[in-house]
This record gives structure tokens, C-alpha cells and sequence, in this order.
């Protein structure tokens, strides 16, 4: 009877682990569910939305469906205002900015990990220092810097603040430092200089943190309202933020479709980038795993 007990003590330890691993699946599928519906459920209103009357947005109960779906809203908001050009200027600033960003990031982070030089702690501390400043705290320093060098209402006072990156170079370093050290001296045997060690084999090896920070350096730069508001002063050197809020009434009399229809033209590249980033950072992660 006691061997007949001892052996049913480890089944039945056996079967509470599965049915614990299983409660814990459930459990993240479930809030992995209402994460995705909180989230899911605003953009699915603005996309309908943008097919809807105004009188159908104002409609009490609200309907979900369109009722009488048109597609009038799109050309309205986009001869509202000149979003042609703010889609250039955005593209623009946005692709100088992010490449800008890689490059300082990338460079800074290996300067951090691979280089010895004084008060390296010190720099790092610095830069950790810089992700606790807000960045409306700069917007006023940064203006009348630039209006000091001519430069407001340029795209260089569009991109400039944007390359500096703090998140950035802490991202990389610590993806950087997760890369066995014998790479690095393999690098130096095999005659490797600074930048030929960072462009074929950190840069390689750390993909999936490089696309991810290019990705958030872009959803920021391309989202980014108060600095372009505040340092252009003409319509043609705007951008796509800029665009939707003047598409709203100050009188009151906004119309939401034309102003969900704009809405979507900023989203839009947005999310095309992300889903084409996403493809990249699954193989990066898998190439990764390979090489590790």
C-alpha cells in the first residue's frame, strides 16, 4: 500500500503542474484578449468613422456599421489642407531623423562597450541622467537657440532635436554588452578596425534592438506635434500632425469624419512600417537564436 501511495504522489504533482501551466495559458490569452480589445476598439471607431455622415457620428444610440457608408470624407480632408506637402515634409524629417538616430545610438553605444577612454561611468551615468528630463523642458532652450542661428522654420530645426538619443544608446549598449566579449577579440586578431567590427558584426547581431529602437524613433518623430508647431511658421515646412488639427473647427462645428478621414492619413504609413518592421524583428530574433 505505501509503494502504491509513493507512486501516486508524483502523478498527481504531475497533473496539478499541467493543469497550473494550463490556468496560467488561459489566463494570458484572456488578458492578452482584453489588451488588444482596449486597444483595437478607438481605431476601429476611427476607421469606421471615416465613412459616416456627421450626422450618423452624432447619432444617439451610436451605430457601430454606417449606415450609408461614403467615401467623401477622404477627398474633403485632404483638400482641407495641403496634406501633400506635410506627407513630404514628414517622410523627410522622419527618414533623417531616424537614420540620424541609428548612427549616433549605434556609434555612442559602441564607444560605450568597446573603447576605453576616462570617466566612461560618468558619460553613461550622463546619458541615464537624459531619460529623466522631459522634453517639453528643452522646447524653449532649443528655440532660442535655433532662432539665434537663423535656423527657425528650416528643416533643420525639424530634425536636429530629434537625433540625440538617449533611449537609443541605453538600448544598444545593452544589447552590445549581451554579445560575448570573444568576438570582439577575435575582431581585433583578425585586424578588424572600430568601424568594421560595428558595421559586420555588432550591428548584424544586434538586429532585432536595432529595428525595434528604429521603429519607436519613428512612430516619435512622425507623431511629434508641439516642437514643428512651435519652430515653423508656414504651411509649406508643416507636417501630417499639424495637418489633422487644422482640420478642426474652433467654432464648434468640426466635422469627425473628414477629421477620422485625416486621421487615417497619418496612421496609415505608420502602420505599414510597423507591420513590415515586424516581419524584420521575428527574423532578426530567429537569426540571432542561430548564430548564438
Amino acid at each position: 500500500m505505501a509503494a502504491i501511495e509513493r507512486s501516486s504522489q508524483p502523478r498527481a504533482t504531475a497533473r496539478r503542474g499541467v493543469s497550473d501551466a494550463a490556468l496560467h495559458r488561459v489566463a494570458g490569452f484572456f488578458a492578452m484578449i482584453v489588451v488588444a480589445f482596449v486597444i483595437g476598439l478607438p481605431l476601429l471607431w476611427l476607421l469606421l468613422a471615416a465613412f459616416k455622415e456627421s450626422s450618423e457620428i452624432y447619432q444617439i444610440p451610436a451605430t457601430w456599421i454606417p449606415e450609408h457608408p461614403t467615401l467623401d470624407n477622404f477627398p474633403k480632408a485632404w483638400n482641407a489642407a495641403p496634406f501633400g506637402r506635410y506627407y513630404v515634409n514628414t517622410i523627410f524629417v522622419t527618414v533623417v531623423s531616424v537614420c540620424g538616430k541609428l548612427v549616433l545610438a549605434s556609434t555612442t553605444a559602441y564607444a560605450l562597450v568597446a573603447l576605453r577612454f576616462p570617466f566612461k561611468s560618468a558619460v553613461f551615468a550622463l546619458i541615464l541622467g537624459a531619460l529623466m528630463i522631459p522634453p517639453q523642458v528643452v522646447i524653449v532652450p532649443n528655440y532660442l537657440l535655433f532662432g539665434e542661428l537663423g535656423l527657425i522654420n528650416t528643416y533643420w530645426a525639424l530634425i536636429l532635436p530629434h537625433i540625440p538619443t538617449a533611449i537609443g544608446t541605453f538600448l544598444m549598449r545593452q544589447a552590445f554588452l549581451a554579445l560575448p566579449k570573444e568576438i570582439l577579440d577575435a575582431a581585433r586578431v583578425d585586424g578588424a578596425g572600430h568601424l568594421r567590427t560595428l558595421w559586420t558584426i555588432m550591428l548584424p547581431l544586434s538586429l532585432p534592438v536595432l529595428v525595434t529602437f528604429g521603429l519607436l524613433a519613428t512612430q516619435d518623430v512622425w507623431n511629434d506635434f508641439l516642437w514643428p508647431l512651435i519652430i515653423t511658421n508656414t504651411e509649406n515646412m508643416r507636417t501630417l500632425p499639424i495637418g489633422v488639427s487644422r482640420l478642426l473647427d474652433q467654432e464648434g462645428n468640426t466635422q469627425w469624419g473628414v477629421v477620422m478621414a485625416g486621421a487615417i492619413y497619418v496612421i496609415l504609413p505608420l502602420l505599414i512600417v510597423f507591420l513590415w518592421a515586424q516581419r524584420h524583428i521575428v527574423e532578426g530574433i530567429a537569426a540571432g537564436a542561430v548564430k548564438g
